[in-house]
């Protein structure tokens, strides 16, 4: 069977691996705002749909912000493999990537489109596209709503998608295809395009590879949805790091990238102008004695910018740093148990108050109140069973 005729989970436990993890927010955030706590939050929780445990779509609970206690609400069924979701900024729409890597008779996976019920928050389907690529993992939607960006793993690409006038998605209107290796034959040896996100002002847009150990950097272009290569055209880890996920800081000056393969996080310095990423550090997201196999996920920071977490699957932790405000580095102040095996995604809510990890291995949602002075993650004793959850995105409900 060819690399290409597999799911990436497929992939993934052929070279030793359980399936590779995925971030959430289809768009970077901006400083927070002082403002009235909501009393529920919406949680859609996507999953995968084949292999064991398996999951039957996009779970939709509501999640106390009082407590944190999360409660189902609804299950969208007949959702193949979502395993990353993303909104547009009003929470119109939905968009979900089908993480396969064959769709109609083609090497591809999909992405689907779902309007949002704004009372309600339930889901109903527009309709799907070809990602031309296959094992779609992340889909991020960039902030005029106009167009939908995807990251293609096994496709080793980008592809960009035309938002139509009722949310649905029109055909690829642009496919970048990456090229290259990298220094770990099992996980790197071809390109991997594991992320992609959107500056803060919209003007470029950065694809972590895990393959070839690059953060591709792109010109946007908001009007045609069109891809040019910056000027420099990326920022490189090192050999073997395997960049998965990146996120900016609220205050738009610093970027930081969680890397796979040798479980480090790497800060950058932004400069807004050229779209260019400076490194400042790399560092460690395990403990320095800590002896087994072990492989990063997602990364978030909170809202007020002074906290970054980092997932760790196979110490199955989730990694607390401090930001220092001036220059950005990181300081490691803790390590939390994820509450379960294999945490993927994981997703703070825009208080700042929780943090909720999707553990993927052993089906289960796990919600810790965040110590805002310390950064420190704290045990709510709330939990949910969901099978094979891989991503959570929160969303406002309606009150």
């Amino acid at each position: 069977m060819s690399l290409f005729n597999q799911t990436r989970r497929v992939f993934m436990e052929t070279a030793g691996l359980a399936a590779a993890g995925i971030t959430l927010s289809g768009y970077a955030p901006k400083p927070a705002e002082p403002r009235t706590a909501p009393k529920e939050m919406l949680v859609y929780l996507g999953t995968y749909t084949t292999g064991k445990n398996n999951g039957k779509g996009i779970y939709i609970c509501k999640m106390d912000m009082t407590i944190g206690a999360l409660s189902p609400v609804r299950t969208v069924e007949g959702v193949t493999s979502p395993s990353f979701l993303a909104t547009d900024r009003q929470r119109r729409y939905l968009y979900a990537v089908n993480e396969i890597t064959q769709y109609e008779g083609k090497k591809s996976g999909s992405v689907s489109a779902f309007v949002v019920d704004a009372k309600t928050g339930n889901l109903t389907l527009l309709n799907r596209q070809p990602t031309l690529g296959g094992a779609p993992c992340y889909v991020t939607v960039d902030n005029s709503g106009k167009f939908v960006l995807v990251a293609n793993y096994v496709g080793g690409n980008v592809s960009v998608f035309p938002v139509q006038k009722d949310g649905s998605l029109g055909p690829a209107t642009e496919m970048i295809q990456h090229e290259g290796s990298g220094a770990n034959q099992k996980r790197q040896d071809a390109p991997h395009a594991h992320n992609v996100r959107m500056d803060p002002a919209n003007r470029f847009a950065y694809v972590s590879d895990l393959g070839i150990d690059k953060i591709m950097i792109y010109q946007f272009n908001a009007g045609t949805g069109e891809l040019t290569p910056n000027t420099p055209p990326s920022a490189n880890l090192k050999p073997g790091a395997g960049p998965r996920h990146l996120t900016f800081h609220p205050k738009g000056k610093f970027a930081y990238v969680i890397n796979e393969l040798n479980s480090t996080i790497t800060a950058f310095t932004f400069d807004k102008t050229k779209g260019s990423l400076q490194e400042l550090q790399t560092l460690s997201t395990l403990p320095a004695d800590y002896p087994e196999e072990s492989f990063c996920a997602d990364i978030h920071i909170s809202p007020d910018g002074k906290f970054l977490y980092g997932s760790n699957r196979g110490h199955n932790s989730i990694a607390v740093f401090s930001i220092h405000e001036q220059t950005g580095k990181l300081t490691p102040v803790d390590h939390t148990p994820a509450g379960g095996k294999w945490p993927r995604n994981f997703a703070i809510d825009p208080t700042g108050n929780f943090l909720l990890v999707a553990n993927q291995n052993t089906d289960n949602v796990v919600v810790y109140r965040i110590d805002p002075h310390t950064g420190k993650l704290k045990a709510t004793g709330n939990t949910i069973e969901v099978p094979a959850p891989v991503c959570i995105l929160l969303a406002p409900a309606t009150v």
